[in-house]
């Protein structure tokens, strides 16, 4: 079965022999190979395209598999190397794991155990650079999605604002996914506009990452809503909305025909709200309004 995103191996080998027959091997399998027959010629080929994973002989002359090892995880801290060595040769195999190698495979290599290893170790550093990229994004508002807009992952600042936003919607990411899946396909050059909740927004794509898509949740486009006076006024969520279109100059029986309640109801809320702001009139509670809406 062909590797569906043609990941990258670099097989670092002295012996062109050895290197032919995991050319072969490896592009079976649908995997890129790159080849080179020294360290020299691994380091300058790992500058220009980062490989997935790195195979390397531990013994070769001039420059030998374990300073060619250390000085790749200087250039590509995060590529998992795997030295090949003889079955004899149990220093080669410490020297390699001091060196910064993740496994081994001894001479004569066996095609079909590399490849298993290959496999093994591409997962884990691919699931070890989602955690990593969640981590070094955890205070803001990105998230990662498959082809099909489905959730990967997503920081807690981005799980906390599409719940604020979806409202009464109790599953808002399988929702976003059909209206991120169009997006993925078509054009990621404009912003995705997202009206489908309470409150609208743009999804704005950052970067691929393998078969994943890390995209993040526009921040000025957030700024002009209800949720800005709720989280500065420390009202309830229906007495911001009320709020918010005393602002734009609506009178109570247009706010509740906009929100869906009666004008009885929109004139408790803001009779709330003036207690709450420490205001005895509609525009003074309005200006306070504008002030925030403006300045955020």
């Amino acid at each position: 079965m062909n590797n569906k995103m043609n990941n990258v191996v670099l097989v670092v080998d002295d012996s062109p022999e050895s290197l032919g027959m995991l050319n072969v091997a490896l592009n079976n399998q649908g995997f890129t190979a790159l080849v080179a027959l020294n360290g020299a010629q691994a380091l300058a080929i790992a500058e220009k395209i980062e490989p997935d994973i790195v195979l390397m002989d531990a013994v070769m002359p001039e420059m030998d598999g374990f300073e060619t090892c250390r000085k790749l995880k200087q250039q590509r801290p995060s590529t998992p190397i795997i030295f090949m060595t003889g079955l004899t040769e149990v220093e080669d195999v410490v020297k390699g794991f001091e060196a910064g190698g993740i496994d081994y495979v001894t001479k004569p290599i066996s095609p079909d155990e590399v490849i298993a290893r290959i496999k093994t170790h591409i997962q884990t550093a691919k699931l070890a650079l989602s955690a990593q990229d969640a981590l070094d994004h955890a205070g803001n508002k990105v998230f990662c999605v498959s082809d099909q807009g489905r959730l990967s992952w997503a920081t807690p600042k981005a799980h906390q604002i599409i719940d604020d936003f979806a409202g009464t919607d109790r599953s808002p990411w399988a929702t976003l996914a059909e209206l991120i899946q169009d997006w993925l396909v078509t054009s990621t050059k404009e912003n995705l506009k997202v009206n489908c909740f309470e409150t609208p927004f743009e999804i704005m794509y950052e970067r691929q990452q393998d078969d994943k898509h890390m995209l993040k949740v526009v921040e000025n486009k957030l700024q002009k809503t209800p949720l800005v006076l709720q989280q500065n006024l420390s009202i309830t969520k229906r007495e911001s909305e009320v709020l918010y279109w005393v602002s734009y100059g609506k009178t109570n029986w247009e706010i509740s025909q906009i929100l869906s309640m009666s004008p009885r109801t929109a004139n408790k809320h803001l009779e709330q709200i003036y207690k709450k702001l420490g205001v005895d009139n509609r525009t003074s509670a309005a200006a306070i309004s504008i002030r925030l809406l403006e300045s955020n």
